[in-house]
Parts: structure tokens; C-alpha cells; sequence
């Protein structure tokens, strides 16, 4: 019987910047858009279809002293490639359980820090897609902000602690993944929040997020920023004067694109705006944090995606361009592919369709592309 490893594991060993080396038999069409990634990874791909005769294909490229892991779209493929390598002769190699969809779902807790008047930030980390989303908890109360569709996995999180869930935010109505902030809160008796503005074909029940609204979380607050330009409705938080969560408005590396609701030359000023007017107001030591990063660069020692505002100010390209034609330009012709499904997406986040759990996870698998690059 082969040896396995969860998602869960090798997040953690790329979290840590181990060494790791990775055979991915999944199609190269498939390895192409989306592959696992980190510092010190080294990932190759042979199809599985090339590996049914044996292992003649990458002997070549096998770490004699090295721990071999093995990854496809659903942990089965990779069981059979992985016997294969063991039979030749290779000791240390294992299956990576459920593929590439297990990958996507794994959410990693990492502490960014303590709020001033007691109480933690904490962002998780859905590594295999990219998408970040945070707990606030203070004082006996906690709020989740932009939420992941696995809800099991804050849950797991805050079982045994002291704290209760009183609060759901999005920072806009997304696209490339399903919100669980409307169902958690339903699930525990919380308050949901999403901007009005992007709002407007919701199903649901919601309390309207407003500019300058204040949300009680404990003894924290956190304040809302209208800040649109990804969405008509993005809205940013800053909590305790030192952390700034931007949504898909700006990232480390990039910022935010205003194609996904198909208004990319309506939206382009707003985008504009918020990046060189209301963020420049304020402070530059505000902590960024935002809903997405795009690569394995933007990531800490620590894991944790993150950078100071004034920093990204003077080395995030996206806010280096004078020129407002040559911004409109950059920001409406350098645009990655759409996400995956992304029109299914926010149609289930306005609640008007409800897809089982497979076709939920089919509709998110591949990277995120909220950026412009």
C-alpha cells in the first residue's frame, strides 16, 4: 500500500519553504494553468497515460535521496504513479489525498498580529487558489471577512476557543469563488454584510455595508471604506488604525481588475481613483492585507501575504502610473483569462442558483485571476 500525505501537510512544508519535489501526472493543459507552487518546490509533469507502461519516462528526473510526492486532479492517478515509483526501487514516495481538489480547499491560519485592545487578526491562507480571508476576534467575539465556501474549516479553527460569531463581511460580491459568509452566518446566528451596490440581484437578506460604517467586534472596530473600481460595491476595512484589508482593489504585486461584471470602461476611473486618491490618503503604515495574492513571491517568511501601504506605493507597478490614458490602457488590455466560471460564481453568491458540492468545487478549480498583471 502506498504512502499518503494530506493537502493539509504540504501546505505546511511549502508554508515552511522546505524542499520539495513533485511529480504531477495530470495533463499538461491542465499542469500548465494551475500547478502547485512555493520557494523551494520543484515540481514536474509527465501525464499519467505516459506512466502506465512503468517509470521509464522520468527516471531521469527522480531524486535519488529525496522524498517523492505525487499530485493529480483527484488522488487516484497519482496512487497508482506513486506504486509504480515505489516498485522501482524508490523508498520515500508518497500519494498527495484527493489531487489538486484537495489543494484548492486547504485553508492555512496564520497569525498576522495582536489588535491594540486585546484580541488577534488572523489571515487564512487558501493556498492552492490564492484567495486570503481573515478573522478578527476580540473580547469574546469574532468576524470572518471574505469567507471561503469550506466554513467547516473556520469552524475547526474556532472550536474549543472562547470566542462567538457575530459577524460576516464581503468586501464585494465575488467571482472567481463561492462566499460561505452568507451560509456560516445563517448556520450560527450572525450578522451578513455585503456593499449595497453590489448587491442589487441578491436573494438574500443582508445588512447593507456602508462608507464609514463601523462594525463592533469585542472591543475592535472595524470601519468600512468605500473604495470601488474592482466592484461597483468594493468596499475596504481597516481595523485598529493598522491593518488596511483591501479586497480586490490592490494586492502586493498587482491591483485589482474591473472587467468581471463586463463594465471595464466604466469602472476604470473608480479603480483609478481609489488607488491614487483615498488610499493615498491614508497613513503608509497601514498593514495591506488583501483578498488574493497571484504568486509564491508575494508570500512572507512566515507564510502570511502582506506589505505596508507606503511600500507598496513605491514598489507595486500598478501604483506607479502617472498617466491616466496609459492606466486605462494597462488596466483594460493587460487582463489575464476570466476565472473559471466566474459568471456561475457570482450568480451563487447573489443566491439565485445552488449548485451541489461538486459542481461547486468544479466551478473554483484553477487559480485565481482577480489581477491585473
Amino acid at each position: 500500500m502506498v504512502k499518503t500525505i494530506t493537502a493539509k501537510e504540504i501546505a505546511q512544508k511549502v508554508i515552511n519553504h522546505e524542499d520539495l519535489f513533485i511529480i504531477d501526472a495530470r495533463n499538461t493543459d491542465d499542469f500548465d494553468d494551475w500547478k502547485i507552487e512555493g520557494r523551494n518546490v520543484k515540481v514536474h509533469n509527465t501525464p499519467y497515460f505516459d506512466l502506465l507502461e512503468g517509470i521509464d519516462p522520468i527516471k531521469d528526473v527522480l531524486p535519488k535521496n529525496q522524498e517523492i510526492y505525487v499530485v493529480c486532479a483527484k488522488g487516484g492517478s497519482s496512487e497508482f504513479v506513486a506504486e509504480q515509483i515505489e516498485e522501482a526501487g524508490y523508498s520515500n514516495v508518497y500519494s498527495i489525498e484527493g489531487g489538486m481538489k484537495a489543494w484548492s480547499e486547504h485553508l492555512e491560519p496564520i497569525k498576522i498580529g495582536d489588535l491594540k485592545n486585546g484580541g488577534s487578526l488572523y489571515q487564512f491562507v487558501r493556498i492552492g487558489k490564492g484567495c486570503l480571508s481573515y478573522l478578527v476576534e476580540s473580547n469574546g467575539e469574532a468576524a470572518i471577512i471574505d469567507t471561503n465556501r469550506m466554513i467547516e474549516q473556520y469552524e475547526d479553527f474556532m472550536s474549543g476557543k472562547d470566542f462567538k460569531l457575530v459577524a460576516l463581511l464581503d468586501t464585494h460580491l465575488h467571482a472567481d469563488h463561492i462566499s460561505g459568509g452568507k451560509k456560516l452566518a445563517d448556520k450560527v446566528g450572525a450578522k451578513y454584510y455585503l456593499p449595497p451596490k453590489d448587491a442589487e440581484e441578491v436573494t438574500f437578506q443582508y445588512e447593507p455595508l456602508q462608507d464609514g460604517d463601523e462594525i463592533k467586534v469585542g472591543n475592535t472596530v472595524i470601519q468600512a471604506l468605500y473604495s470601488p473600481g474592482h466592484t461597483i460595491g468594493s468596499t475596504s476595512f481597516i481595523i485598529d488604525d493598522q491593518y488596511l484589508l483591501t479586497g480586490d482593489i490592490l494586492f502586493i504585486d498587482s491591483i485589482g481588475r474591473p472587467d468581471l461584471a463586463g463594465l471595464a470602461q466604466d469602472w476604470v476611473g473608480d479603480l483609478r481613483n481609489t488607488l491614487y486618491k483615498r488610499y493615498k490618503e491614508l497613513a503608509d503604515e497601514l498593514l495591506v492585507l488583501p483578498a488574493h495574492y497571484m504568486g509564491i513571491n508575494e508570500m512572507n517568511d512566515d507564510g502570511s501575504i502582506s506589505e505596508k501601504l507606503g511600500v507598496l506605493y513605491s514598489e507595486n507597478h500598478g501604483l506607479q502610473i502617472d498617466s491616466e490614458d496609459t492606466f486605462r490602457k494597462t488596466v483594460t488590455e493587460n487582463l489575464p483569462p476570466q476565472p473559471n466560471s466566474y459568471q456561475e460564481i457570482r450568480q451563487m453568491n447573489m443566491g439565485k442558483i445552488n449548485p451541489d458540492i461538486e459542481e461547486q468545487r468544479e466551478m473554483e478549480i484553477g487559480p485565481n485571476r482577480c489581477a491585473v498583471r
